[in-house]
This record gives C-alpha cells, sequence and structure tokens, in this order.
C-alpha cells in the first residue's frame, strides 16, 4: 500500500475514529483533538502497519493507547499540583498542622464512658462498631438477635448520656 492509498483510508474512518472518541472523552473538542493525534501517530508510523491487516483496528488500538497515555499524564499532573488560586479544604490539610490534643481528650472520654458499659452491653455494642452484622454477633453471643440490638440500643444510650458534653448544640455533630 502506497502512502497517498494508506492516507485516503485513514480519511476514510476518520467519522469511526470522530464517534469512537466521543466515547472516550465525552467532548466534542477533546474528541477532535484525539482523532487527530491518533492520525497524526498513524501517518508517523506507516512503516509499522503491514498490508493487508484490518487499518480499522489498528487506529483504534493507537486511538485507546493515546487517550490512557493522555490521561494518566493529566491525573498525574493533577495529583501534583493543585490548579486553583484558592486551597480547598481538602488540601489545607496537607498544608496545616493539627491540633491532636483535642482528639485524646474526646478519644479519652469514650473510653471512660465504653469503660463504664457492663459485659453484656459492651460486647455487643463494640462488635457491632467493629462493622459486624445483629446476626453475626447473635451467634457468636449466642443470644437472639433481638437481644443483640436491645443491648446495642441501650448501650448507646448510655453512651448519649456520658457524652452529652459533646452534643450537638457544642460541636455542631449528632453522637451515635
Amino acid at each position: 500500500m502506497t502512502k497517498n492509498e494508506f492516507n485516503l483510508q485513514l480519511d476514510d474512518h476518520s467519522a469511526f475514529l470522530r464517534s469512537f472518541a466521543l466515547n472516550f472523552t465525552k467532548d466534542i473538542e477533546d474528541a477532535n483533538d484525539l482523532v487527530q493525534e491518533t492520525m497524526l501517530k498513524a501517518v508517523t508510523y506507516y512503516g509499522k502497519f503491514k498490508d493487508g491487516t484490518n487499518l480499522k483496528g489498528w487506529l483504534f488500538t493507537i486511538m485507546k493507547n493515546t487517550f490512557i497515555n493522555n490521561y494518566r499524564r493529566l491525573v498525574k499532573t493533577n495529583a501534583l499540583i493543585t490548579q486553583s488560586d484558592d486551597i480547598s479544604s481538602a488540601n489545607l490539610h496537607y498544608s496545616a498542622s493539627e491540633n491532636l490534643s483535642e482528639s485524646k481528650f474526646v478519644i479519652g472520654d469514650i473510653n471512660k464512658a465504653l469503660s463504664t458499659l457492663q459485659p453484656e452491653y459492651y460486647v455487643p455494642f463494640v462488635k457491632y462498631f467493629e462493622g459486624y452484622k445483629y446476626y453475626e454477633i447473635a451467634e457468636m453471643l449466642e443470644i437472639p438477635i433481638g437481644t443483640v440490638k436491645t443491648r446495642i440500643h441501650v448501650a448507646r444510650q448510655i453512651l448519649k448520656k456520658y457524652l452529652r458534653n459533646y452534643s450537638k448544640e457544642i460541636l455542631g455533630l449528632e453522637i451515635i
């Protein structure tokens, strides 16, 4: 296949490439850029195309790999650079130090509150907090599921009373 025949076939496939690119980018301008970059690479690497093979598949592979490489480059760039003048609260964490003393007091109070619970309330509550389901706790403790739910509810009520200093009015948070 001559270079001119190759270029004519490339032109014939441009409509298919444009719709394929739009599936990747979801934006017409970005899709046109991707098609242009794919065509440029196809012309550049014309010598690597084997005559008689699937040109459309070869072009789609070039496009897919180009899109993936551009996406990876964009993700890497965005991870390194904050692209806004304002520092968002999410990025502020990296530039500010945290006062851990307040959270240590809170954790200490929570641990004290937990220690006031009787074992029959403490164990189901902690297991539930760790992510176990009601039925799993019931099987572990060999008690009915209704009893598990009741004990967890009672434990919450006791903890709410003990930790009322950390109520909605003070911290703006809802405890338990």
